[in-house]
């Protein structure tokens, strides 16, 4: 997929600096995202600990794409010297854009949104947040710049999946939401669908019920896990059955998304099951854990 150059970028979009909170499986996936697309890309996280993980799983990404051919050697190196990493969320006081990718965890995604207002100091910067569930108009009265609160939900491999949804807030403005919009189309090359501020947004509102029907079948004793997953697969073309995607997408996720579409629409479909509640308090997650419904190394 072409990018365009800074010229092409500074017709459409004014957002040239990056930062992202998070650089777990998708934080890490939409720094690399940023960085490919020629954008100057800051990643925050906790400890020096989480960022130097971070920094391997992104910096590993970015080799397999180089050895793939995906990308030149000559683009490996431009793209990792546009990335820079801190553990203090100051550092992002020049950024044009804020994309918040930490746990699915409304308190602890406030509490950031609370400190990004503070420090950013562009006046029209956008503050985005990657969430899966939580309702946006949360995070943008949680701070003094609503109406540039907006939700950007990339999918999981963010590098490799071309969808984003784009979630305004009841405060957002026209402004925040066309700029979002061209960002996402034009600088990242992804396809954007608009979605309302409704937990689940499109996709997993549709997904979770799906991925939650299968876990009880397997629960229940209906079907094999790995029965259920080639139905899928063989019976309805799906590329990834629906047990194998909940271990990519992280049962603790799944569990969150479940939880609070529940909450919302209290319907019992979306009721997370025990098998998965009990997963998730054993620390079984799936693909990140290297446990789940399958064994990975």
């Amino acid at each position: 997929m072409s990018r365009p150059n800074k010229s092409e970028r500074d017709d459409v979009t004014d957002i040239e600096r990056v930062g992202v909170v998070g650089c777990g499986q998708m934080g890490a996936g939409i720094a690399e995202v940023c960085a490919r697309a020629g954008l100057d890309v800051m990643v925050a996280e906790t400890t020096g600990e989480a960022l130097e993980f971070g920094r391997t799983r992104l910096f590993t990404s970015l080799s397999k794409a180089a050895e793939r051919g995906k990308i030149t050697e000559e683009e490996l190196e431009a793209t990792q010297a546009r990335l820079t990493f801190t553990t203090d969320l100051g550092e992002f006081a020049d950024r044009d854009l804020v994309i918040e990718a930490v746990v699915e965890n409304e308190q602890v995604k406030t509490e950031i949104f609370q400190v990004l207002d503070q420090v950013v100091t562009r006046p029209d910067a956008i503050l985005a947040s990657n969430t899966s569930s939580i309702p946006l108009v949360k995070l943008a009265v949680s701070t003094a710049r609503p109406d540039h609160v907006i939700g950007i939900h990339f999918f999981n491999p963010a590098p490799v999946q071309r969808l984003v949804e784009l979630i305004p807030a009841l405060t957002t403005s026209e402004g925040t939401l066309g700029r979002a919009q061209l960002f996402t189309e034009k600088v990242l090359g992804k396809h954007a669908i608009r979605a309302q501020d409704r937990s689940g947004f499109v996709v997993n509102a549709l997904l979770i019920p799906y991925l939650l029907s299968a876990i009880r079948m397997f629960e229940s004793g209906i079907a094999s896990r790995e029965d259920i997953d080639n139905g899928m697969e063989m019976g309805c073309a799906h590329p990834m059955g629906p047990l194998k995607l909940s271990d990519l997408i992280g049962l603790d996720t799944v569990a969150s998304v479940a939880y609070s579409m529940y909450e919302e629409y209290k319907e019992p479909l979306y009721a997370a099951p025990p098998l998965l509640q009990r997963m998730v308090d054993a620390g079984r997650l799936g693909r990140k854990t290297g446990s789940g419904f399958y064994t990975y190394d």
